[in-house]
């Protein structure tokens, strides 16, 4: 698929008592199935011990082949759905990672979001240690065997393991933790990766890569961790154990959650998702004004923008890109003339609303072009007189390697050999604009964000 891609989306609830975990779970997980469609899998506390359920597929599917639900029901549950960017597609690096005692009971479990950049280094000396890893290769199992190790050092002081970890490693990361009648959440220094708390009740908590994993249990959202952060709550107080460490942070969120990650209905960093996204295609036509007869945004995350753009210049908005909803990031197509098809199987246009027409065409951003020239000779084919594209984001330059599977540098559209006149050409469009860097940064109110993308300046 021409778009980034995030690994995953995590989740978790914790109570005093005894709990629908499994319902709690499926509707948590359900709401962050965009950032993940390739497996996902779930830890529930019950009675002292964790029991595990992970698998490939989607996360209803997943659920509807699990018969015993009421096997899964304890006092606390977290979860993972999962799209791989380290370690692939093995089953062996579905999350949860948990570890086990003596007896063969699963006493911690943790889920992940993110990547670390010295995980292989660090496994190695691990496994010089005799420490034995189960995943073909998997940063978050890393950190999983880093907390036993230092929990073996701490006299199983969860808050110290989770201190000593931090220091061990280098990345992106949000992590959810349960062992032992506790759950820990915490952060990376930069705060690269989303992760947000709120309650469901006094007595209730609930972790979430985004706000609508809150909302889809009918939890009222608190705050998002601070990078750097780290809470713990047990069962003995059920009140917040908050430690933040003492190093300087920096808040550096990934500036494209906003463009297209998260839901449009989230909050992230207290920002509204979907108001990011409309502002940013009316900075798009204070940029670059131009005269059409038609705005049209690629669904679902270009459709903001467009209404945006449509707002300020009182161009007619009009949803004449069809989606075929039924057709996930997951589709597997098995030839190759079908699956250059692909985007004719995705979006398909109203004819009779392009034959003709001066177009402007919205998308969130442009990553390997695939897909933008697939969609402009659909438009050019139904008649479109004029094609303007606008991307709501600016040019992508670079890579990511801080939880985000993308495109080595050279297969970006944008690299440097190739400027906007001749990505235009290419296209077939009669024009070509790009949000400004300026732009985004007064949209998101701060230079507080990860622009690496854009910019090739990372903060690791």
């Amino acid at each position: 698929m021409d778009k980034f891609h995030e690994e995953c989306g995590i989740f978790g609830v914790y109570s005093t008592f005894k709990i629908d975990t499994f319902s709690l779970i499926q509707s948590g997980l359900f709401a962050l199935q965009h950032r993940g469609q390739e497996a996902c899998g779930f830890s529930v506390l019950r009675d002292g011990y964790i029991l595990s359920h992970k698998s490939e597929g989607l996360v209803l599917d997943f659920f509807k082949k699990i018969s015993n639900s009421d096997f899964y029901n304890g006092n606390a549950v977290i979860g993972h759905t999962r799209y791989s960017t380290e370690g692939g597609i093995s089953k062996k690096n579905i999350q949860p990672f948990f570890g086990e005692n003596s007896f063969g009971k699963s006493t911690i479990s943790i889920v992940h979001n993110g990547n670390l950049i010295n995980a292989r280094n660090t496994r190695k000396k691990l496994e010089s240690l005799g420490i034995n890893f189960i995943s073909e290769y998997s940063d978050s199992e890393v950190i999983l065997r880093l907390i036993q190790k230092n929990l073996l050092e701490s006299n199983n002081n969860l808050e110290e393991s989770i201190k000593k970890t931090t220091l061990n490693i280098k990345g992106a990361y949000s992590v959810i933790v349960l062992m032992d009648n506790k759950i820990a959440a915490f952060r990376d220094p930069n705060g690269i990766r989303p992760l947000c708390y709120g309650i469901l009740n006094e007595e209730t908590y609930i972790f979430s890569s985004e706000t609508c994993g809150i909302d889809s249990i009918g939890g009222t959202y608190i705050r998002d961790l601070f990078p750097g952060e780290i809470i713990i709550i047990d069962k003995k107080s059920s009140k917040f154990s908050m430690i933040k460490k003492i190093n300087h942070l920096k808040k550096r969120i990934c500036s494209f959650e906003y463009i297209y990650f998260s839901r449009p209905d989230s909050f992230i960093e207290n920002l509204n998702v979907y108001k990011i996204r409309e502002k940013s295609g009316e900075k798009l036509y204070e940029q670059h004004p131009v005269k059409a007869d038609v705005v049209i945004g690629v669904p679902d995350s270009g459709i903001p923008a467009a209404i945006g753009y449509s707002k300020v210049s009182g161009i007619p908005f009009k949803p004449i890109l069809i989606k075929n909803k039924y057709i996930g990031r997951s589709f597997i197509l098995p030839q190759k003339k079908i699956r250059e098809k692909m985007v004719n199987l995705k979006l398909n246009p109203i004819l009779h609303e392009i034959q003709g027409k001066r177009i402007v065409i919205i998308d969130d951003s442009i990553v390997r072009g695939t897909t933008s020239r697939k969609l402009v000779n659909i438009l050019r084919n139904a008649g479109a007189k004029e094609i303007h594209f606008r991307s709501a984001s600016p040019p992508i330059i670079a890579p990511c390697h801080l939880g985000v599977n993308t495109p080595i540098k050279k297969d970006l559209f944008f690299n440097e050999k190739v400027d906007k006149d001749q990505v235009a050409k290419i296209l077939d469009v009669d024009s070509l604009e790009f949000l400004s860097m300026k732009n985004l940064i007064d949209i998101l109110g701060s230079k507080n964000h990860c622009f690496g993308c854009f910019n090739g300046d990372y903060p690791i």
